[in-house]
């Protein structure tokens, strides 16, 4: 583990400027890149620190504030500890400004996220990777799919609504995808059943796409955000060991 460098960038898109956190080690020198998908809670201290976790571990990591239309950073007034089951006004705050977020409009913001680690002295040559949480597991599958050329490995944990029924579902990607894809899903996720785990296992599979999917025991909705009430200890470290592994294995 190295030290590292954080701060705060904006970049352009074609719809303003989204702010974003940028960490990399401290010696400045260009490392392979990763963009990091947020949860719904939106840019925060804890997402700050699991970006240094990974700039530590040798790479180059944007985390975007995806709701950048809606506001700079922070988008939402969030406790330090959130507990939406105490305060569910959170998700009055939240809904709306996520439903707002289209599959269109994700992916026309993607594509300036990676423009933008591709221009950075910081990035190294060549495709990076993604990894998103929550909502961000949604982007990054859909990411992976939009810009194949761009994407060398994508990984999502706890992601909900990963293979509905809908025409636009984020499963439907997985044609265009060659990255090798991770996902840790969470047990008992009403917003992942166990048929959405199935469809995206068998498009995954039948497209030849490089996968592993597993499901963390006991593992609530949420499991690696240490600010929130679904924390869950074993399975973040799981989620760190996996991650790491995926990330080492592409660069």
């Amino acid at each position: 583990m190295t030290s590292v460098q954080g701060t705060a960038v904006d970049i352009p898109t074609e719809d303003g400027l989204a702010d974003a956190y940028l960490t990399h080690p401290g010696d400045g020198l260009p490392r392979p890149g990763v963009l990091l998908y947020q949860d719904a809670f939106g840019l925060r201290p804890h997402l700050r620190s699991m970006a240094d976790r990974l700039a530590a571990a040798g790479y180059t990591v944007l985390v975007p504030n995806v709701f950048y239309r809606h506001g700079r950073t922070p988008v939402f007034d969030l406790p330090e500890f959130i507990d939406p089951g105490t305060r569910p006004e959170i998700w009055q705050q939240i809904s709306p400004v996520m439903q707002a977020l289209t599959p269109e409009l994700a992916m026309r913001d993607a594509g300036a996220y990676l423009r933008w680690l591709a221009d950075s002295p910081l990035v190294a040559d060549g495709p990076v990777a993604v990894t998103g949480y929550c909502m961000g597991a949604r982007l990054t599958l859909r990411t992976a799919g939009a810009y194949p050329e761009r994407v060398a490995a994508a990984a999502g944990f706890h992601g909900g609504q990963l293979a509905t029924d809908a025409p636009d579902s984020p499963h439907l990607a997985a044609g265009h995808i060659t990255a090798e894809l991770y996902f840790g899903h969470a047990d008992n996720d009403p917003s992942l059943p166990a048929e959405q785990r199935e469809r995206l296992e068998e498009a995954l599979t039948t497209a030849g796409v490089r996968h592993h999917c597993e499901v963390y025991p006991d593992a609530p909705h949420g499991f690696t955000q240490a600010d929130t009430a679904s924390y869950q200890k074993e399975g973040d470290e799981r989620h760190w060991a996996a991650l790491l592994d995926l990330l080492e294995r592409t660069f």
